[in-house]
């Protein structure tokens, strides 16, 4: 084992609980400790040697969070949350998007390098009520665990909220030799941290709750469950966490200051294990790491906390002893070198609540921002001018592209982070360097994943061009959104309330 870090990496003024509309998290007493849900694998409609075929269904639901009521809920071929989507890589995929909801969507795969605007499934790819789209691709990118979630804009934080997020896994061979946990539901775990408040009749209610800097709850939901457990029968669980919130940030430590090996971040393994004792994961980051439980003894416990309320116990049983350690090296991560003659890209978040912007912009759907051509690796220098006291730090997320972390205000990058990344956070008064590589062609969006900074403003667009072959994109627009979304509501527009629309009314700025 090499060094053990034991330091969140963060400047304790920089975490969101320094602001004002902090809430903490807190144990609800109503519900019992209940075995943790893991969700079900999402069993493919047909697949052969080299195709596979979903149909992912955006669906309402009830679920049974509290005593008595039912939640009324989102999810996707679930209640809420959904079924967990297996890709292999090199595979075709081909996906019926059904939207069986009373209002539109979308389907954003987030940290899939696809095609954009319509495979990505950003604000440009609105799928109906009643209505089905179909998509296809071809999975080219490492072993990883991303996710799936509602993304349009800007109602992406009310229906994230509501239910619409799933974990996706891709699988590769290389990673498949490894000797690490990989029995799904057994010994690799996922598990997605989410915050949630109920109201009336155990309801959620999100226009009452919201917050136009990040929405947050008190109870915590972990794969959608109140108070779990999860029952320990490996020496060593492989975890794979999602942090689903829409503006939380999950500072993680188990009992007894237990040392974890991260092995894994959002686009993939790590080049090799990092152990640590403490890990804070920021909105939309994923993070896979493995617990070795071999001085444990069964009817013992292990309690996962955030801050300091348990979000999680491990019940301890008998388990055939596993003397292996991690492999010193996991796998050989590309660094592409960067293109000569290329710009350095400038991305500045400014801005707290209703200001919110990039580069001094609020989002707008029919404007492109900037351009990279496909195929380049370039510089991109993302920056948080927030001040160190009283600012937040912003997870910044590129859609369309899997990069590298090269620096933070010119030092090296904390060494969790060394892996494939497609969202990166940057600390208040911070310049985060980033070598951003394009495989594919289309319109993507890069933002604060905060989701009411999202739905709010604080979100650009970038192209991804061929020169020899340049494209035209049809973009959705707000007047199209907004009657769309009056007319399934059966309200006039004028009262039509969608989250993010208070920033821009707030500052006379049109989306």
């Amino acid at each position: 084992m090499s060094k053990i870090y034991d330091s969140y990496f963060y400047n304790i003024k920089d975490i969101d609980r320094t602001d004002g509309a902090y809430k903490e998290l807190e144990v609800n007493q109503e519900v019992p400790a209940q075995k943790l849900k893991i969700p079900e694998l999402l069993k493919p409609d047909n697949q052969t040697e080299t195709d596979t075929f979903y149909t992912v269904e955006a669906r309402t639901g009830e679920t049974q969070f509290l005593p008595d009521k039912k939640t009324k809920t989102f999810g996707y071929n679930a209640n809420y949350l959904g079924k967990t989507i297996v890709f292999e890589n090199g595979k075709n995929i081909h996906i019926n998007l059904k939207n069986s909801l009373p209002i539109l969507t979308t389907f954003h795969w987030h940290g899939l390098n696809v095609s954009g605007p319509i495979i990505d499934g950003g604000c440009h790819a609105p799928v109906y009520p009643g209505e089905t789209n179909h998509i296809d691709f071809t999975v080219d990118q490492p072993a990883a665990t991303l996710w799936l979630h509602a993304h349009p804009c800007p109602a992406t934080a009310q229906e994230v909220w509501k239910g619409l997020a799933t974990m996706v896994l891709i699988k590769d061979k290389i990673t498949d030799q490894l000797p690490i946990p990989k029995e799904y539901g057994i010994d690799d775990i996922p598990l997605i941290l989410q915050d949630r408040n109920f109201h009336e009749d155990n309801q959620f209610n999100y226009r009452k709750d919201y917050d136009p800097d990040g929405t947050l709850g008190t109870v915590p939901l972990i794969n959608g469950t109140i108070n779990p457990y999860f029952e320990v029968k490996t020496q060593k669980v492989r975890f794979r966490i999602l942090n689903g919130s829409n503006r939380r940030e999950w500072r993680l430590h188990f009992s007894d200051d237990l040392t974890f090996a991260q092995i894994g971040s959002d686009g993939g393994l790590l080049e090799e294990p990092v152990y640590m004792k403490k890990l804070m994961i920021t909105c939309a980051e994923r993070d896979e790491v493995v617990v070795d439980f071999g001085n444990y003894q069964p009817g013992d416990q292990v309690i996962l906390y955030s801050d300091k309320t348990p979000i999680l116990t491990l019940k301890i049983h008998n388990f055939k002893k596993d003397s292996d350690n991690l492999p010193d090296h996991l796998v050989d991560i590309v660094d592409h070198p960067v293109t000569e003659n290329t710009k350095i890209h400038e991305v500045l978040m400014s801005g707290m609540d209703e200001t919110v912007a990039i580069n001094g912009k609020k989002f707008n759907m029919q404007r492109i921002d900037d351009r990279q051509q496909v195929g380049n690796t370039e510089y991109w220098d993302i920056t948080n001018n927030n001040e160190v006291d009283g600012g937040m730090i912003h997870p910044y997320h590129m859609h369309g592209t899997l990069f590298k972390v090269v620096s933070r205000n010119g030092k090296a990058p904390y060494p969790n982070e060394l892996g494939l990344k497609d969202t990166i956070s940057v600390n208040p008064n911070e310049t985060v360097r980033i070598k951003v590589t394009c495989p594919k062609t289309g319109v993507y969006m890069n933002h604060c994943h905060i989701l009411e900074h999202e739905d709010g403003g604080m979100m650009a667009q970038f192209e991804v061009f061929d020169p020899n072959h340049p494209k035209e994109y049809r973009l959705m627009d707000m007047n199209t959104l907004m009657q769309a979304f009056a007319k399934e509501l059966k309200i006039p527009e004028s009262e039509v309330w969608l989250g993010g629309m208070d920033s821009y009314e707030k500052t006379n700025t049109e989306m």
